[in-house]
C-alpha cells in the first residue's frame, strides 16, 4: 500500500523533529493521528503499530502513517528517529491510497509506499535537518512547506527513479550498481579505485571508464562525493569534532578533510555546521 500525493502545490508541514528514547523501556504513546506522519529511523528499532498492524523499523527504514491511524507502541523501543507531520495543500493536493506497485510517474504527483528502506538515508536526514533548522531560524511556513515536499520527492526518487539507459548492457549496469553499493557500505574506510577494482576483479582503467560512462563523474570523484555526503550528515547530526569526523572517514588529517569538504561544498566544515546548527531534539 502507498499514497499518491499531488505535488503541483507544496504539501503543508505541521511539525517536525528528531526523537531519542530517554530509556530502553520507552514505548511510543497511543493516539489517533490527525495528519500524515513520516518516520525515518536512525538508530535501534522502533516498535510501532497502526491498530492491529505492527511494524519494526530498523536503521534506514521509513514508515508513512495516514490520518486517523490508531498509532501506538507495542513493545519497548530503545531508538532514535526523525519524524515529520504534514497534510496535503489546501489548494487541492488530493491523496489517493494505491497499491505500492502503482508508482509509475504521473506529472505533478508522487507515490510514497507505506513502508520501505531508503537507498541513501543520509540524504533524507540532511534534508530533514535543514528543514528543522529553517523552522527554528525562520518560522516561515511557505519555506517549510516546500522543504517538506522536497523531502517526499527525494524519498520517491530514491525508491523509483533510477536513471538507466535502455541500451546499456545489463551486466555492465549490474556491475555499476554493485560498485555504488560497495562504496556506500565502505565509504568510512580509506577507499581507493584500485581497491575497488581488485574487489570486483577488473582492470582499474576499464572499471573507471565504465563507471564514469554511466555515472557521468569519475569513480574517484564519486568516492569523494560519498565521503562528503557522510561528513555532511555527521556535521549536522552529531556533536563530533572536525578532527573526529575526519578520522572516522579515514582521512589522514583534519586539514586534508577540510580542504576536500571546501572544494566539494564551497563551505568549510565549520561553516556548514553553523549553517544548520539548530537540530530539534525531542524526548517524550
Amino acid at each position: 500500500m502507498g499514497y499518491r500525493f499531488n505535488v503541483n502545490q507544496p504539501l503543508h508541514m505541521t511539525m517536525t523533529g528528531k526523537f531519542a528514547s530517554p530509556s530502553p523501556d520507552w514505548v511510543h504513546l497511543s493516539r489517533v493521528l490527525m495528519d500524515y506522519e513520516l518516520f525515518v529511523q536512525t538508530k535501534g528499532v522502533l516498535y510501532i503499530a497502526d491498530g492491529e498492524e505492527q511494524f519494526a523499523l530498523e536503521e534506514g527504514d521509513f514508515l508513512l502513517m495516514p490520518p486517523r491511524a490508531r498509532q501506538h507502541g507495542y513493545r519497548s523501543s530503545d531508538c532514535s528517529f526523525y519524524w515529520l507531520h504534514f497534510i496535503p495543500s489546501d489548494s487541492g493536493a488530493d491523496v489517493q491510497a494505491v497499491p505500492a506497485a502503482e508508482h509509475e510517474h504521473q506529472t505533478g504527483s508522487i507515490v510514497i509506499p507505506r513502508r520501505g528502506t531508503l537507498r541513501s538515508a543520509d540524504k533524507i536526514l540532511v534534508l530533514m535537518k535543514q528543514l528543522q533548522d529553517a523552522v527554528r531560524n525562520y518560522r516561515e511556513q511557505t519555506l517549510s512547506n516546500y522543504m517538506t515536499t522536497t523531502i517526499l520527492c527525494e524519498l520517491y526518487n530514491q525508491l523509483f527513479r533510477q536513471e538507466i539507459s535502455p541500451n546499456r548492457e545489463l551486466k555492465q549496469q549490474q556491475l555499476y550498481n554493485d560498485i555504488v553499493d560497495y562504496i556506500q557500505w565502505h565509504r568510512y574506510e580509506p577507499l581507493k579505485v584500485s581497491q575497488i577494482a581488485d574487489h570486483f576483479g577488473y582492470n582499474v582503467k576499464y572499471l573507471s571508464h565504465l563507471f564514469s560512462t554511466i555515472a557521468g563523474v569519475p569513480l574517484k570523484q564519486y568516492i569523494l562525493q560519498q565521503k562528503i555526503e557522510a561528513a555532511s550528515f555527521l556535521l549536522t547530526d552529531t556533536n563530533q569534532t572536525i578532527h573526529e569526523i575526519a578520522m572516522q572517514l579515514s582521512y589522514h588529517d583534519s586539514h586534508h578533510f577540510m580542504k576536500s569538504f571546501k572544494q566539494m561544498t564551497g563551505l568549510t566544515p565549520t561553516e556548514y555546521r553553523n549553517a544548520y546548527a539548530n537540530r530539534l531534539l525531542f524526548y517524550e
